[in-house]
């Protein structure tokens, strides 16, 4: 969504269209907005679809949004420290073409949401207590759930022992999973995505925006990471927060920039710009994502 309008939330529709909360609600038109012709009260597959799979132990569905580049950087973090088993392929599916609601991919994530991922390998680890005994494909969709796989899995990027450091990440990682959606489906759906612009839900979910990019800039303050100082504590919260918060700072998201006055977030803006400079961080947000057709 272009500023070039100076885009105000002091801007009220001009038109008489209060709206009177029916009785019952029931979908007689069309919404309106980017995704309108996709959205349904429904769920389930609507097309047959077979998704391909590759040769790697790991196959990801997925697309280069800010919930699927969580699991790209997780994959690209391994990949840099030549983790045995954690080879993957990855493929593309294109939300806008209705491709989450494929018979395949929703066998995958009856949600219908990306990323999804399944795991081919059948390996028992000792030391990461992974186990899968049956040989069975692992499916997993939620792209927390997908990273604490992982990093549970192959023992990296996540504290193990339980205790302190563990309790962190992990709190972290759910805070961004409880919280993204105020950004993403709220402040980004009305101020980019929605028909016309409307002043109360964008100032309601402008200010959540800017209330939690507050709580990440005061707790960076004192942190280099977000559970720690040192190398050894970035992790997959510093990858989950990343992907919306750390993108959304940078200007990746929605061209709304100065109209969050992201630079008053100086700590968060630090924050940003390091983990931006990973190789892996770097190659994540560009995966190069194989057709599933």
């Amino acid at each position: 969504m272009s500023n070039d309008n100076n885009h105000s939330t002091n801007n009220t529709n001009s038109q008489d269209d209060t709206y009177t909360l029916p009785k019952v609600w029931t979908q007689d038109k069309d919404n309106g907005g980017k995704f309108s012709s996709i959205n349904r009260p429904t769920a389930g597959a609507r097309h047959e679809q077979v998704l391909p799979v590759g040769e790697a132990p790991l196959q990801l569905y997925s697309l280069n949004t800010p919930n699927g580049v969580k699991v790209n950087i997780l994959l690209e973090e391994l990949a840099e420290l030549e983790i045995k088993g954690a080879e993957y392929d990855a493929y593309k599916i294109d939300i806008s073409e209705g491709d989450q609601f494929g018979s395949g991919f929703v066998e995958i994530n009856p949600n219908s949401k990306i990323p999804a991922l399944v795991d081919h390998s059948a390996v028992t680890d000792a030391d990461t207590g992974f186990e899968n005994k049956a040989g069975k494909p692992i499916e997993i969709f939620e792209s927390g759930a997908i990273l604490l796989y992982l990093a549970e899995k192959f023992g990296k990027f996540i504290p193990m022992m339980q205790g302190g450091a563990r309790a962190e990440c992990l709190s972290w990682l759910m805070w961004q999973m409880g919280s993204a959606p105020f950004l993403g489906g709220g402040f980004g759906h009305f101020y980019a995505y929605a028909p016309e612009p409307m002043e109360y839900p964008i100032d309601r979910y402008t200010m959540e925006t800017k209330r939690q990019l507050d709580v990440l800039d005061t707790h960076l303050k004192n942190s280099e990471y977000m559970c720690g100082n040192d190398e050894a504590d970035y992790n997959i919260a510093d990858i989950i927060i990343w992907a919306w918060y750390g993108q959304l700072v940078l200007g990746k998201l929605y061209d709304a920039a100065e109209f969050l006055q992201v630079n008053d977030y100086k700590h968060v803006q630090r924050w940003a710009k390091k983990i931006a400079e990973r190789p892996a961080v770097k190659r994540g947000v560009v995966l190069d994502l194989k057709p599933i057709a």
